[in-house]
């Protein structure tokens, strides 16, 4: 569809609310108008009346190319096996709605630009590669036995030209900067803090020096790259934020004075709480090892506590799911929900959910909105989402417009002939 118009939709606009009827004029994948009544000689009209329509979501914490937490498995798995459910979940991330992903940790350069070139469909990539830890940290796999240097689980393979992860020490850490950029990389992930669901650290325990992860921030800012930071909280979410990272990822014991210094500093949060409830209800089921188990049971951890304090002082919050398992891949807009019940307004969280991942991304020039001169990435939904409780289950969005191009096409796309101007 090179040139068509969207009659009478309602439009989310830039309050997160929604504004219409409205027309909306697409040519070449980018909005070239928004309004009423738009006259567009030559090109295909649709009734989308009584149809929601909002910018493709950013989930800016995902791992596409994760699927499974048994390291039994994933060291069995052959890597052509994970490319392509890597690939099979990244078709099932689109149709759920999100164009767009931050992937932090997993898909490689690789997988971003055979998405970019259409050789399987999902959403556009924004690629970590690693996530750097220190020796002996959250993302250190070592395995004793045999004496096998692995990440963490192995969730994903060794490939050759996979970029170091584990660093000791300034100078270590610029040359894995400096690898991983050239790697393809668009951001860099490190861990500052150690994890939930690895046996041999815990959340508050920090990771990383303030000089390492400065020298992180400097090397990729001269790239012009942003640094997410893996921290819980503690004096690791303290040293990630003095160092100047962009974003903090999870901060699920976040305080008040942390709070105060990540607004300050304009460090982003992205609460992940998606997968704070999964791991708490995988270690109350025993689906993890006992050590994890017991780790996780015994944080105390309270399910959108960091959202509520992060609102209370102005920190910028993004939405982010941290999937890792290969049947959460698809659920990821249940975490607009779990936002709004942590405390953040339903116009809060769809703007989070859209310009907001867009603007920690960087993009917010090109992607996040509907309006003149954006990429018309766009989901439909055939009823007002309201309370945002549609989000609770798949089958919400109904159509998925990915740069103009119908990757889910809604059934009044479908039904639409090729004599109006559409392709099936």
């Amino acid at each position: 569809m090179s040139s068509f118009v969207l009659r009478e939709a309602n439009v989310l606009d830039r309050s997160g609310g929604f504004s219409g009827p409205l027309d909306v004029h697409v040519e070449g994948g980018r909005v070239v108008a928004v309004g009423e009544n738009l006259t567009v000689p030559g090109a295909a009209s649709l009734d989308f009346s009584d149809l929601w329509l909002m910018p493709g979501m950013f989930d800016c914490h995902d791992h596409v190319a994760l699927s499974s937490l048994d390291g039994y498995e994933c060291l069995r798995r052959p890597m052509t096996q994970w490319v392509l459910e890597a690939a099979q979940q990244a078709r099932r991330t689109l149709q759920a709605g999100v164009t767009f992903v931050r992937d932090c940790a997993g898909a490689d350069a690789g997988m971003r630009d055979a998405i970019a070139a259409g050789l399987v469909p999902g959403p556009t990539l924004f690629v970590s590669i690693v996530m750097i830890s220190q020796t002996g940290g959250h993302g250190d796999g070592f395995l004793a036995g045999p004496g096998l240097e692995i990440p963490n689980g192995y969730l994903m393979p060794e490939w050759p030209g996979k970029p170091p992860y584990l660093v000791d020490g300034p100078e270590a850490m610029r040359r894995a900067v400096r690898a991983l950029l050239r790697s393809g990389a668009d951001f860099v992930k490190l861990a500052a803090t150690g994890g939930q669901v690895s046996d041999h650290d815990h959340p508050l325990e920090p990771q990383l020096t303030v000089e390492e992860i400065q020298v992180a921030v400097f090397e990729a800012a001269r790239k012009g790259r942003h640094v997410a930071a893996h921290a819980y909280g503690g004096e690791g979410l303290d040293n990630a934020v003095a160092a100047g990272v962009r974003s903090v990822e999870h901060g699920s014991f976040l305080n008040e004075e942390q709070a105060v210094c990540m607004a300050r500093a304009g460090c982003w949060l992205v609460p992940t709480l998606s997968a704070m409830r999964d791991t708490l209800r995988w270690a109350e089921d025993g689906k993890l090892t006992p050590p994890q188990c017991r780790k996780i049971l015994g944080f105390g951890l309270e399910l959108g506590a960091a959202v509520r304090l992060a609102k209370e002082h102005g920190v910028r919050m993004a939405i982010g799911t941290d999937y890792i398992m290969r049947d959460q891949h698809g659920w990821n807009l249940e975490e607009l929900l779990l936002m709004h019940q942590a405390g953040l307004t339903v116009e809060e969280t769809l703007l989070a959910a859209t310009a907001g991942g867009a603007e920690l991304c960087g993009v917010d020039a090109a992607y996040g909105r509907i309006e003149p001169g954006f990429v018309f990435d766009a989901i439909v939904l055939d009823a007002d989402p309201g309370d945002l409780s549609c989000f609770a289950v798949p089958g919400a969005v109904t159509g998925v417009f990915k740069a103009g191009t119908p990757a889910v096409p809604h059934e009044r796309v479908r039904d639409a002939t090729p004599a109006a101007g559409l392709q099936r």
